[in-house]
């Protein structure tokens, strides 16, 4: 029996080696119409992690939860994040990191990359108070290929921001144009562009389409491992 969530490809079955992708809202959970929810619906293994509280966050509640979904899974993760749920990732690796001082996080669990999407400012001026229980920003290089998405006119922090935050995870940065807070305000329906970011990162977890959609924002990306 097919699973609702999957999307049958004729020569592109990706039953076996799709990763697990873990899906990690931010503050209100990403409901109908949301990016997220679309991948959701439609990714091989996708599957939402229910971190509670979505309109009280806590911290370490939050990242307890995504420990757990982690450890659980059998196979390999990618971690695909929307807004504070950047900050519950990053949090996870720097408790990794400190509980394991002398082996790297990626040794000790099985994620394979991480797609951050618009992750807000939590130290310098926080829009939204509750921003500030995820404060002081995470500085651990984060132990596995990661891209962080910037939007122009997001509403919860500057290109400048994100770019720093990208530069203090050892991440890189993508400029995705002036959308917003990359949410379903938005308008951009399933985000054909951070599926392209999704398959460079774990290409098994995007089933290639037959009427490839052309990428269309104008895109810098800043790749902060190099010097500069």
């Amino acid at each position: 029996m097919t699973s609702p969530n999957r999307v049958e490809v004729p020569g592109h079955p990706h039953t076996d080696d799709a990763p697990d992708v873990l899906i990690i809202p931010g503050l209100h959970n990403s409901g109908a119409g949301h990016w997220q929810t679309i991948w959701e619906q439609q990714l091989p293994r996708a599957r939402r992690v229910d971190l509670g509280l979505w309109d009280d966050p806590h911290r370490n509640t939050w990242v307890g939860k995504l420990a757990l979904a982690i450890g659980r899974a059998e196979r390999p993760v990618v971690l695909v994040a929307h807004s504070l749920g950047c900050h519950v990732v990053t949090w996870w690796a720097e408790y990794e990191a400190a509980f394991n001082a002398t082996v790297r996080a990626a040794e000790l669990s099985n994620v394979v990359g991480a797609l951050l999407v618009a992750p807000p400012d939590v130290d310098e001026n926080p829009v939204d108070r509750r921003f500030t229980r995820f404060a002081p920003l995470p500085t651990t290089i984060l132990p596995f290929p990661a891209i962080v998405v910037s939007s122009r006119d997001d509403p919860y922090a500057t290109p400048g921001q994100v770019r720093r935050i990208a530069r203090a995870w050892g991440a890189q940065c993508v400029d995705a144009g002036a959308i917003g807070h990359v949410n379903a305000r938005s308008g951009i329906g399933e985000w054909s562009f951070g599926l392209d970011l999704l398959r460079q990162l774990a290409p098994a977890a995007v089933p290639a389409r037959s009427d490839p959609v052309p990428i269309t924002p104008p895109v810098s990306v800043f790749p902060w491992a190099s010097p500069g």
